[in-house]
């Protein structure tokens, strides 16, 4: 029998055959709660944080965190964001990295070895989004480029149902939400948003920290409220505005609730 020659065979492949992708790296919008330190001390963080998270478990177990450092009196040393970061572990929360905050804390983010988030800025506002208990002095803020003042842009109007896992977000304008948002979906503006539909997912007005943005919602049962970042979960808001049509307003640091049309308490 002839001796046929198979050498290269196996390994020889058209020219046009598609070439399967390893990984794709896409741009993308991530929803990341930001912890405010206003002390290292790991106890009073671990106390704060555990009352804030016992109001809903479920929603912060394993939830992303970045560390917010510019209230702190002085920049802390690695070891000591390292035991914070454990405390807010112990909390339930992970620490996926710092916001923004100049060179200092470029350096710690370098000697922690996590990532600086450059779109989660340090806040200079009073209203905190997770806020551990206050130092005895406060930090001069830095200075902060402003974002873009909402209402720049006519409304970002969304036609379509906003399923579960999805986010629709409206850049330096408001939203206007006019189907049902679904457990688990987000919704959010620099602006207002406006639902004229059941909400039953996050909604977040006034993304960028604009203290006067307000949220109108048909047919209330939201997940999560949050205002330039001040936050109530369901839990906590008032049982009987369940269903209602509410707006949703700051009042300082306090994230007010009311049915729409009722006077404002």
């Amino acid at each position: 029998m002839p001796n046929t020659k198979k050498t290269g065979l196996l390994m020889k492949q058209p020219a046009n055959a598609a070439r399967e992708q390893a990984v794709e790296v896409r741009f993308g919008q991530v929803g990341i709660l930001q912890v405010r330190l206003h002390t290292t001390d790991p106890g009073s963080i671990v106390d704060e944080l555990t009352g804030k998270t016992a109001t809903a478990p479920h929603f912060f177990e394993r939830t992303p965190v970045c560390l917010d450092l510019s209230s702190l009196p002085k920049m802390p040393p690695a070891e000591e964001i390292r035991s914070v970061i454990e405390v807010i572990r112990r909390a339930g929360m992970m620490t996926v990295g710092l916001a923004h905050g100049g060179t200092a804390v470029d350096e710690l983010a370098t000697d922690l070895e996590l990532p600086v988030i450059h779109h989660v800025r340090a806040s200079t506002k009073t209203a905190p989004i997770v806020q551990a208990a206050p130092a005895s002095a406060p930090a001069a803020a830095p200075p902060e480029v402003p974002a873009p003042e909402p209402g720049a842009l006519p409304a970002l109007l969304q036609h379509q149902p906003v399923r579960s896992g999805q986010r629709v977000y409206a850049r330096n304008r408001d939203l206007i939400v006019l189907t049902p948002v679904a457990a688990g979906a987000e919704v959010m503006a620099d602006g207002c948003v406006h639902i004229y539909g059941p909400l039953r997912g996050r909604v977040m007005a006034g993304a960028h920290g604009d203290t006067d943005a307000r949220v109108f919602c048909q047919a209330f049962h939201a997940e999560l409220v949050s205002i330039a970042g001040v936050f109530r979960v369901f839990e906590t808001i008032p049982p009987e505005l369940a269903g209602m049509p509410v707006q949703a307003w700051l009042a300082g640091d306090d994230l007010k609730f009311a049915k729409i049309g009722a006077l404002e308490p």
